[in-house]
């Protein structure tokens, strides 16, 4: 059995692909099968979407804060399929929408993807992770090479046009104080709002 929705806290967690473009020197992937108690999430294969609305129908969204695009790898990896099941949930309920990404979406399909996002999505959350391109690179290693970082910041201010609430976070373990205090300012200069996230063992 797949484990294709899960709870985290007071919201559920939609995991669709394993699939992702990057290689974090901190990921959780490295660490184990699963994460806050939850069944193994690696897929034997990718859900379809139908099974994945069939996942969201088992649980009672009205309990529910939210609804997370975030498994055992990076959403935006199927993003048309992600954007369908959003559509299905905004049609039987108005719980909140959140994706939490890489930021590489426009580099994994190949365009800009932030406009599809209107209307179903209400919060992206985007991993900055650093502060500048040259560590982003040598920590994320990402399979697009260094200029990466750059598109990253793009997709982000082009979800503030889009999406209500836009997010980056960073890891209290992997960036100093200072560097957090830069990552407000990158922020601030894109329109989103930073938060520095736990380490999770």
């Amino acid at each position: 059995m797949m484990t294709i929705t899960y709870k985290v806290k007071n919201g559920i967690y939609v995991n669709m692909t394993n699939r992702c473009p990057c290689s974090c020197t901190f990921c959780l992937r490295h660490n184990g099968d699963g994460v806050y108690g939850s069944d193994s999430l690696w897929l034997e294969r990718e859900p379809t979407v139908e099974e994945v609305c069939e996942s969201i129908d088992k649980w009672e969204l009205s309990d529910y804060d939210e609804i997370v695009f975030c498994g055992y790898g990076e959403p935006t990896e199927r993003l048309d399929d992600l954007l369908k099941v959003a559509a299905y949930i905004k049609q039987k309920s108005d719980i909140k929408i959140r994706i939490n990404t890489n930021g590489l979406s426009d580099l994994i399909n190949g365009e800009n993807t932030a406009p599809k996002l209107k209307g179903l999505i209400d919060t992206v959350s985007v991993s900055l992770n650093c502060v500048d391109k040259e560590e982003y690179f040598k920590t994320v290693r990402p399979k697009f090479g260094i200029s990466s970082y750059d598109k990253m910041l793009e997709f982000t201010e082009n979800c503030v046009k889009y999406v209500p609430h836009v997010v980056m976070t960073v890891v209290d373990k992997v960036t100093s104080k200072e560097e957090q205090a830069e990552a407000r300012k990158i922020c601030a200069s894109l329109g989103a709002t930073l938060r520095v996230r736990e380490f999770e063992e």
